[in-house]
């Protein structure tokens, strides 16, 4: 059963987040705000991306979804949600940080559309073939681990069940609110020791900081739903995060 907290639905280590029943409804026409976001990024750029721009093409190549889709079963918000996984707690880079599902692109993927489909469905369990590809977004360059990431925007055109596919990797699976994302409370800048600074939001009792938060801020901004925040509201990186890379 999905545990709801926040307007932020969780998988649980065993649970599912299920789609809201909907049948015979076919798929689910994508939001006008992702087209726009599309329009924009064709003539503006967040600086967030010209800010970490790969500088060449040597890097490793990876991907990750940014999954927008209808809110799902016993969801307190009707907007759209966005899917995000904690990671596990005991992996050597990143433990417990909220991210996009992702990961390294292998030999047999056909483009990066593809790395960012199959992780998704390895890590959350979400089916491909319901998932709307609308634009892959530019690269980010992520200099702790050397590779050059490739944001895939999607809308959830046929949503089906989430749930931790692989413990090692995940330890939850969330659906957000975009509402909860937008909602000026809830932002603020986060400051690392090394001087990096950079957006964060707060997600009930988790922490949405670095590349996941940037990327967040960004879709926002080219989607037009960013409200008015006040940027001078600063936390410091909790102290659990200062082992793991950005």
């Amino acid at each position: 059963m999905t545990k709801v907290v926040s307007g932020i639905a969780y998988a649980g280590s065993s649970g599912s987040i299920d789609p809201s029943a909907a049948p015979g409804l076919g798929p689910l026409p994508r939001p006008a705000w992702m087209d726009a976001a599309v329009e924009r990024l064709e003539s503006f750029q967040p600086e967030w991306f010209s800010r970490f721009a790969p500088p060449d093409d040597s890097a490793r190549e990876s991907a990750v979804l940014i999954l927008f889709g209808p809110p799902p079963a016993d969801a307190d918000d009707p907007g759209e949600h966005v899917v995000l996984i904690e990671r596990s707690h005991t992996m050597r880079t990143q433990p417990a940080q909220i991210a996009f599902p992702g990961g390294s692109r292998d030999p047999e993927d056909a483009d990066l559309v593809a790395t960012a489909l199959r992780e998704a469905q390895e890590e959350t369990g979400v089916d491909p073939s319901g998932v709307d590809v609308v634009v892959q977004l530019p690269p980010i360059f992520l200099a702790p681990a050397q590779f050059v990431v490739t944001p895939v925007l999607a809308w959830w055109a046929q949503p089906s069940p989430l749930s931790v596919r692989d413990p090692a990797e995940v330890h939850d699976v969330l659906s957000v609110p975009v509402s909860h994302l937008v909602e000026p409370t809830t932002r603020f800048s986060v400051t690392h020791p090394s001087g990096y600074v950079g957006p964060g939001f707060d997600l009930d009792d988790l922490f949405l900081w670095g590349f996941t938060a940037g990327l967040v801020s960004s879709v926002l901004e080219l989607g037009g739903l960013s409200l008015p925040w006040d940027p001078d509201v600063s936390r410091e990186l909790p102290e659990r995060f200062l082992g793991g890379r950005r």
